[in-house]
């Protein structure tokens, strides 16, 4: 076979892969081209996702407590939490747990749970769940319940529908995305009305809980290994547990094509995985969009376009430069990995000292850090007055440590370990 018919042929198949992508899309969230004739009656649904209406609930899971901690803290206010996250991090998991606490303290019928990209409730508007939920229990609007919406973000008209039940019922809202754009809420319908929790990865101490490893205070120098098992594994909760690389694979695959590529259209299904595995090679450092634009032949601007889908999915962080605006704005961003073990899934493991400046970043992300760049010589995060510089297992030298020594800041700090690393707020 020669080399145009083998082109010819991949290229029918990557576009016979679209456009069943595309189909599926379109007949998953598409609710509008169905009539109510073809609605089910939805309540043996609603049973399935809510087992606590019958019986006694505890779900196998290892508890994450910070999270759990703020939703404990904002139970009694009337705010709409958003939970979001990459797909899969443990956002149902924490609602789950959190269920399991609060059925505790309410009666179980008050609470109710609903995964709203379930394929048999697609056709129902989340008003008419509620409708049905309400009826199964007899329950009025003022009468208060504990809503837990799962996935929201690919809801049409979302941000009306959960100002309308804030509005209009006795309720307490919580609402989780993989999706960033829960909180592109351009009509503002959920201006001051929500608060957002993002879930991350497994940090390290809950790497260890997931995988049962106790440490001696005679042993702690078996720390050190299994911080080297946290930078090659990542965080990812299930991934942490069973080691199954392929589970990182679906993953990946689920975000890509279902929340990027189905959902926005896209058709270069090539040229999208390879800026994805080239971002993942460049993770902890600047990067030219121009020159990544050239490489995998695409023009700038459809790069800039992925890169943003990669953002909003939660699969990449970006910080800019510090300085003025029109330099933050211009300059280069420098990536991040939301997870550092699907970085190293796609470009093995090397390069500790990236992986552990990514990990570095992830602990002080809430911190909103940028970088400093001079004449050639770069700092690693800038926040608060603070400068931190990450060197994994080496020492700051030459032009570099002479450019930190005389940058001004109230507070500097070298991350050089493990050590550095747990002690850093």
């Amino acid at each position: 076979m020669t080399k145009l018919q083998l082109f010819k042929k991949s290229h029918k198949t990557t576009c016979i892969l679209y456009d069943m992508i595309v189909y599926y899309h379109q007949l998953l969230y598409d609710s509008n081209n169905f009539t109510g004739q073809t609605k089910m009656n939805i309540s043996e649904e609603l049973f399935k996702f809510n087992p606590w209406w019958e019986k006694s609930y505890q779900p196998p899971l290892i508890p994450r407590p910070q999270y759990s901690q703020y939703l404990r803290d904002n139970l009694n206010n009337r705010d709409i939490i958003l939970i979001t996250g990459l797909r899969r991090v443990g956002k149902t998991s924490i609602i789950k747990m959190f269920i399991s606490e609060l059925i505790n303290q309410v009666e179980p019928k008050n609470i109710f749970y609903v995964s709203l990209d379930s394929l048999p409730l697609e056709l129902f508007s989340i008003s008419e769940i509620m409708r049905e939920y309400r009826k199964i229990h007899s329950l009025p609007l003022d009468t208060k319940v504990y809503l837990f919406f799962d996935e929201v973000a690919y809801r049409k008209n979302v941000h009306q529908e959960l100002k309308n039940l804030y509005d209009q019922e006795n309720v307490k809202i919580f609402a989780s995305s993989s999706s960033t754009s829960i909180l592109r809420d351009t009509r503002a319908f959920l201006t001051g009305r929500a608060r957002i929790l993002e879930i991350h990865a497994l940090d390290f101490f809950e790497f260890l809980e997931f995988k049962k490893l106790k440490i001696k205070q005679a042993e702690r120098y078996l720390l050190e290994s299994y911080f080297e098992q946290y930078m090659q594994t990542g965080g990812i909760p299930e991934y942490v547990l069973t080691n199954d690389i392929s589970y990182l694979d679906n993953l990946i695959d689920n975000i890509i094509y279902k929340d990027i590529v189905a959902y926005y259209g896209v058709r270069d299904l090539t040229g999208i995985k390879d800026l994805f595995r080239m971002l993942m090679e460049r993770a902890g450092k600047q990067i030219s969009i121009n020159k990544i634009a050239k490489i995998i032949g695409i023009s700038p601007d459809t790069v800039r376009r992925y890169i943003d889908f990669f953002k909003q999915t939660f699969l990449i962080y970006t910080i800019e430069r510090c300085g003025k605006l029109n330099e933050r704005i211009r300059a280069p961003k420098k990536l991040y990995a939301a997870d550092v073990g699907i970085r190293n899934h796609l470009t093995g493991y090397r390069d500790k000292g990236a992986i552990f400046e990514n990990l570095v970043y992830l602990k002080i992300k809430q911190k909103k850090p940028c970088y400093i760049y001079r004449n050639g010589l770069e700092l690693d995060f800038y926040f608060d007055n603070t400068l931190l510089e990450v060197k994994f297992e080496r020492e700051l030298e030459g032009k570099q440590k002479t450019f930190f020594d005389e940058f001004s800041a109230e507070n500097k700090i070298i991350i050089n370990g493990m050590d550095d690393f747990f002690n850093l707020e």
